[in-house]
């Protein structure tokens, strides 16, 4: 039994205070709202809760993030979703671009240069951490471990498109689901305490779309014609692109963001990308503002007639916007039909092959960080740093993985024993 529809304001107040306190990934915020909404607010029945989560699992971007949009129009409509969703994700762009801007300016030196030493090992970790989890939970068979492996052999051995790698999963799962072959998963039964939602009006998804692509030509239009398209042409497109492609979360789609960034338009180095990911693993909204970070750094590295911390503001305002706008676009374009497409056989199958496929690709993206973090040439101070970076390592995922610590606590550890090195250091 829900209560009735909460006014405005206290309605905004709830997604400020968790946009501010949603740390721990998208299984944390998923909880957090869990307990809040359908718990204790009773904003929300269970069955539309869950339907709603099911929904946004089928999605590309952060499904915490877009959860947030959905009740947020459940509940306001319109308005309710953009509150809902700029809310959960605004407070730690703010923080994320503070962050941004110290790693840019003084990521070299002293006390800021050793505590990312110490955070970089750790995201190594971490990611280890997320194949691990993520394996146990979606290889389920030997279908799903094939597809799995096929997908790191298809992005480290034969550079395959990271797209194409999710289009070709997507593909295998709806064809053998179409076929009556669940080799990944099968399709939600049906709730007979939910109807289903009453058809929208004619011309509503095309209405959609054309306005969506308004807002996203007429701000990106603008920047080109102010400040040319170097680099800001690429930043819209690539973010535009991984906008449409993250299945699986923020870490699937890291490996692309980090070959074109990084590779192939040289925004920044890998040490640097490294740092963004440490840097967004401590605050809180999804993960996937990482991207950000590489806008940010797009811009100060390349900033033209622009002072570096201006073009930086814009490369991430930028960045941010392009990569958030399609996620409300699937919300409000799909919710109306939420109950239809969670118990779609072919969707279903479709998103579980993403899923085994994303084990890999995640996998992938330990092996590009491992790299440039815990080979000799990557770390500080010789052999000596690169065996001090692998018992960081080796001490985060245990704690991880076996005492079940959360993220930003092994994060700030890892800080410290950075800085503890560091002290170390200057006074033998």
């Amino acid at each position: 039994m829900t209560t009735p529809t909460p006014a405005f304001l206290p309605f905004c107040l709830y997604w400020l205070r968790l946009g501010l306190t949603s740390f721990g990934g998208p299984a944390g915020q998923i909880a957090m709202m869990q307990s809040e909404l359908v718990d204790r607010r009773r904003w929300i029945d269970q069955t539309r809760f869950l339907h709603a989560l099911n929904f946004c699992m089928l999605l590309p971007g952060p499904e915490a993030q877009q959860l947030a949009t959905y009740v947020g129009w459940r509940l306001h409509g319109v308005r309710g979703g953009l509150v809902a969703g700029v809310l959960f994700l605004l407070p730690g762009a703010l923080v994320l671009f503070a962050l941004s801007w110290l790693a840019a300016a003084h990521g070299d030196t002293g006390m800021v240069g050793a505590v990312f030493d110490g955070i970089k090992p750790a995201v190594v970790a971490i990611v280890l951490a997320a194949v691990w989890r993520m394996g146990r939970r979606t290889l389920k068979g030997p279908a799903a471990v094939a597809l799995a492996a096929a997908a790191f052999l298809g992005l480290f051995a034969f550079g395959l498109p990271f797209p194409l790698v999710i289009g070709i999963a997507a593909l295998t799962g709806g064809i053998a689901a179409w076929s009556g072959r669940h080799w990944f998963a099968h399709p939600h039964p049906a709730d007979s305490a939910i109807l289903p939602e009453a058809a929208p009006r004619p011309g509503r998804l095309a209405a959609l779309a054309l306005l969506f692509a308004l807002l996203w030509a007429v701000p990106v239009g603008t920047v080109l014609a102010l400040f040319g398209t170097e680099p800001w042409g690429g930043v819209a497109a690539l973010f535009t692109k991984a906008a449409f492609v993250t299945f699986g979360g923020a870490y699937a789609v890291l490996p692309y963001i980090a070959q074109q960034a990084v590779e192939i338009q040289g925004w920044l180095s890998p040490r640097e990308m490294v740092d963004g990911l440490a840097l967004a693993e401590t605050t809180p909204g999804p993960l996937i503002l990482v991207t950000q970070y590489v806008g940010f750094f797009a811009g100060w590295n390349h900033p033209g007639a622009l002072t570096p911390l201006q073009a930086g503001l814009l490369g991430a305002a930028l960045t941010t916007y392009v990569t958030f706008l399609p996620c409300f676009l699937f919300i409000f374009a799909g919710a109306p039909y939420v109950e239809r497409l969670i118990h779609n056989r072919m969707a279903a199958g479709a998103l579980a092959a993403i899923a085994a496929a994303v084990v890999g690709v995640i996998l992938n993206l330990g092996v590009y960080l491992g790299v440039a973090v815990l080979l000799p040439d990557g770390g500080a101070g010789g052999w000596s740093g690169t065996l001090w970076a692998w018992a960081v390592m080796a001490a985060a995922l245990a704690a991880l993985v076996r005492w079940n610590a959360a993220i930003h606590w092994v994060v700030l550890a890892a800080a410290a024993a950075g800085l503890v090195r560091a002290f170390a250091a200057t006074i033998l």
